[in-house]
């Protein structure tokens, strides 16, 4: 795995629980819509009622799913954290920060530092390079223990 594989496994983990987040609330939307029928027939309310039930199932199934899938991302940001801590150049580190730990976008990250797009570019393929090595190293020592 290389070092922006690593770093993006948090961005595509938020943006996992975001898409279950959206299919949540569309299940809840689902389950407070009510629709009545006027006619002269009587009508057995036992299957919506079943069908409640399963909805309600679902949405607690999904809720479930959502629990884990954030603890999941926080110990993968917990892991990007202390990778990142190692990263001695400060500004390879705020930038590695801002953009795999906060999510900005490259504009954002230029604003927030007060640096052109150019030299951002420059400065994350370094503090790409930094955190490869650091991945190196902590696979040695995995290797020797």
């Amino acid at each position: 795995m290389t070092a922006k594989e690593y770093l993006k496994q948090a961005y595509w983990a938020d943006q996992r629980i975001n898409s279950k987040l959206n299919q949540l609330a569309s299940l809840k939307d689902m389950a407070t819509k009510a629709t009545s029928t006027l006619g002269t027939e009587p009508v057995s309310g036992t299957r919506n009622v079943q069908r409640m039930a399963d909805t309600i199932d679902n949405i607690i199934a999904l809720e479930n799913e959502i629990n884990d899938d954030i603890d999941h991302l926080v110990d993968l940001k917990r892991g990007v954290m202390k990778t990142l801590s190692k990263v001695q150049d400060t500004n390879c580190l705020m930038l590695l920060e801002l953009r795999y730990l906060s999510f900005k976008s490259w504009e954002e990250i230029a604003a927030e530092m007060h640096y052109g797009s150019r030299w951002v570019h420059i400065l994350h393929s370094k503090g790409l390079a930094a955190v490869e090595k650091i991945l190196g190293k902590n696979k040695e020592c995995t290797k020797i223990h």
